[in-house]
């Protein structure tokens, strides 16, 4: 089956970089790819027509979210998260564990799961493997995350390693529960997660029994947890280099042009995060010159598009001038417009290098599109 589930493409000869396709029951997805983030079954400002019209193939959702709200007996009723939400694409769902890790004294681990309570409205809710595993099912997630155990940046030695054994039961279970689904008819696939913190030892014994699982796909876990960008790059470069060349690699939760071109170096062929559309409800926007704050008084009359280069409907419509007005007025024109810009430049930066790949020359459009990005100040 995951001979057929990915198919590895061209490989860069001077590093790692690679593209690929995925095969999906929703289509396929091409590799390298950025995921926009649905938290709740809806990229925020945008509709699945304006993700369609960029070129998404694929969006992710959260388990942890939908489950609490609307919960999965309303979207199982509607036929799956993909006609409750009018998004016939590819659709992934985290397992709901970064969430959970995330809410401190609400929630209570031990090796069944995990007992929390809804930062919603208090009630009392116990997640487990299993139960994730039938959530995701139940969304009819085209790819579905096991359950993992998080743990955070400078997390001591022994918790990490209880962390890591955690995962491993879960992943079993989590598998064992899959494959029972499967043979139901259900077509979605499951991918295992690595974790282990910042400790090599644990990386890799985590990673073998990811490897070991023989899912379709493996995720890097616990990164982008707030360690400095040099170790995000060295511990996702080890991690990488631990997993089998015919599966897709995916790290959760960066959105940055340096974070996603760092990663495709390293072989890393899936990733997502909110901030192209967090930053952009807070008046920020990507450019090649960099990320710029469209709110502040320099731009009042700037009738320039956000990107000169940009082929964005924004950037061809709307000038700098114009959009900070929508923001100053707090419209919701505002949020929809540079959403969208945010989420078509990051698109196009993937697009772009997935053909330097194929084009044996990603290490030198990594470097000149840095160069421009992080040299060129125009946000100060």
């Amino acid at each position: 089956m995951t001979e057929s589930f990915f198919t590895l493409g061209h490989t860069d000869p001077s590093c790692r970089a690679r593209t690929g396709i995925l095969r999906l029951p929703h289509g396929t997805v091409r590799t390298p790819v950025f995921m926009p983030v649905g938290t709740n079954g809806t990229v925020k400002a945008l509709t699945p027509d304006d993700l369609r019209a960029i070129g998404f193939e694929i969006i992710l959702s959260n388990t942890y979210h939908l489950y609490l709200r609307p919960g999965t007996e309303v979207i199982a009723k509607a036929g799956g998260l993909h006609d409750f939400m009018h998004w016939q694409g590819n659709i992934l769902t985290d397992s709901g564990g970064f969430q959970i890790f995330s809410l401190g004294p609400l929630r209570k681990i031990q090796d069944e799961g995990v007992t929390f309570r809804s930062h919603i409205d208090g009630s009392r809710h116990i997640l487990s493997p299993e139960k994730v595993v039938e959530i995701q099912t139940l969304l009819n997630s085209d790819i579905q995350m096991q359950l993992d155990l998080c743990s955070p940046w400078e997390t001591g030695y022994k918790a990490a390693d209880k962390a890591v054994k955690i995962t491993a039961q879960w992943l079993e279970r989590s598998v064992q529960t899959w494959k029972a689904y499967r043979q139901t008819g259900y077509k979605g696939s499951l991918f295992a997660i690595v974790q282990g913190n910042f400790y090599k030892d644990l990386r890799r014994q985590s990673a073998e029994l990811a490897v070991q699982a023989d899912t379709p796909g493996i995720a890097i876990g616990g990164l982008s947890v707030g360690e400095p960008p040099e170790v995000f790059a060295e511990y996702a470069a080890y991690t990488a280099d631990l997993l089998p060349l015919e599966k897709p690699r995916y790290v959760m939760g960066i959105g940055t042009p340096q974070y996603i071109l760092g990663s495709i170096e390293q072989g890393i062929d899936m990733f997502d995060c909110v901030l192209p559309t967090r930053t952009a409800r807070i008046g920020h926007v990507f450019t090649r010159g960099g990320m710029i704050p469209l709110k502040k008084s320099k731009h009042q009359f700037d009738f320039a598009p956000i990107d000169e280069e940009c082929g964005c409907k924004v950037c061809r419509n709307y000038s700098r001038a114009y959009l900070r007005h929508l923001f100053k007025t707090q419209e919701i024109l505002w949020a929809m417009l540079s959403s969208y810009h945010n989420l078509y430049f990051l698109h196009d930066l993937v697009k772009q290098a997935r053909q330097a790949i194929e084009e044996d020359r990603f290490l030198s459009f990594k470097e000149a599109f840095l160069q421009r990005y992080t040299e060129n100040k125009q946000g100060e």
